[in-house]
């Protein structure tokens, strides 16, 4: 995390995460691939959207849950631990337009729903788990992904 996720808006957190997500994809329609290997996992260009996305949809459901004052639904996300055959898959100019398209949204509907939120809300959320600020900045550690599959111009 940088100085700014710490002290800025949250949505700064969620968007800035995607910005940088997608400004490292830029670079991955050049991957040869070969599979990044970083602590004991396996990462490659579309598995790294996948997490991305996948983070950002599960603690928006959550965040969403506990807001309607309903407990969250567990996830069942292999994470990280699989490497899905979609995943080994040649990372071209469409798969990052469709990159950017799905994740921008995301961050959009991240950015949206947080900044409607009062201060007292963003601190003392209701439910179990961290508050929505620290959520937040919570999300901005998605990079981890992408920067395992690392700058590729």
């Amino acid at each position: 995390m940088n100085e700014n996720t710490q002290t800025g808006p949250p949505s700064a957190a969620v968007t800035g995460m995607v910005d940088h997500v997608l400004a490292l994809a830029a670079t991955w329609t050049r991957w040869n691939g070969e599979p990044a290997h970083a602590d004991g996992r396996v990462h490659t260009p579309h598995k790294a959207i996948r997490r991305v996305a996948d983070h950002l949809v599960d603690h928006l459901a959550e965040m969403e849950a506990r807001l309607a004052g309903e407990e969250p639904e567990p996830d069942h996300w292999h994470a990280s631990l699989i490497t899905t055959e979609a995943d080994l898959a040649p990372f071209t100019p469409q798969d990052l337009d469709e990159a950017r398209s799905r994740l921008t949204r995301l961050a959009r509907i991240w950015a949206v729903r947080l900044e409607a939120l009062t201060g007292e809300q963003l601190d003392d959320s209701p439910g179990e788990g961290w508050s929505f600020r620290e959520l937040a900045r919570h999300l901005h550690e998605s990079v981890y992904y992408a920067d395992a599959v690392g700058d590729l111009s």
